[in-house]
């Protein structure tokens, strides 16, 4: 319960100092404990996600729950058809599977350049990351300045285990992902993504065909 208590005070700090605040939602269990607090204590916190067009029916079946559940608009921002055309011509439809570089490029188009879009004008944004996710993330601050995107950054929920996600989800009736109940401890777009082993790290099913080092798709930049 204090981990709750202090999640709802941060998250009604966020919109005392850095208001407009947003929420960046791509419907895993963290980012459904974030909506369920930002709902239930009706917190000012603006939700949106990224649609980057080969999303998981799981997803998009949650997405419409999740509106009708909590009465919330979801801003939804798509990649620029333009650069997903031009992308597919030149390298392939599915050619991120061929190196990190072509990737990181499809990423960028479909994730990245959106969130830019959705983070103009806005005081801050939150994310659902937790330092338990990926050896990528274990140096995340629980806030920072974003200074390639100009505004504050929040990782409310850093410092929780799996356990005590899945604590809260049961605890409050939330909405989750079906793809949870299915082996996917993270979820992202279908290519990307599958599920897991068991003993496998949580992480291990995005962008299995990597290298650990790399599994990040770009939103979330470390300071040089």
């Amino acid at each position: 319960m204090e981990k709750i208590e202090k999640l709802r005070n941060t998250l009604e700090h966020i919109v005392e100092n850095h208001a407009p605040a947003c929420l960046a939602c791509s419907f895993g269990a963290e980012d459904m404990v974030l909506i369920d607090m930002v709902a239930r204590h009706d917190i000012g916190i603006s939700v949106f996600t990224l649609d980057t067009g080969r999303l998981h029916e799981e997803t998009y079946r949650l997405m419409q729950e999740a509106k009708a559940r909590y009465g919330i608009e979801i801003a939804v921002y798509f990649p620029k058809a333009d650069a997903v055309e031009a992308y597919a011509r030149q390298n392939g439809p599915n050619a991120f599977y061929d190196s990190v570089e072509l990737r990181k490029s499809c990423c960028h188009i479909r994730k990245v350049e959106p969130l830019q879009r959705a983070l103009e004008d806005k005081g801050a944004w939150i994310t659902g990351m937790r330092r338990q996710q990926s050896p990528t993330r274990i140096d995340l601050l629980e806030a920072e300045y974003d200074e390639q995107n100009r505004l504050y950054k929040y990782n409310p929920l850093l410092e929780w285990s799996e356990k005590e996600i899945w604590n809260y989800v049961r605890m409050r009736g939330v909405p989750y992902n079906a793809l949870h109940d299915k082996g996917f401890p993270s979820i992202g777009c279908a290519p990307c993504t599958r599920a897991i082993a068991k003993g496998e790290d949580i992480r291990a099913g995005r962008w299995w065909w990597e290298d650990t080092s790399s599994k990040e798709c770009g939103l979330h930049r470390k300071k040089a």
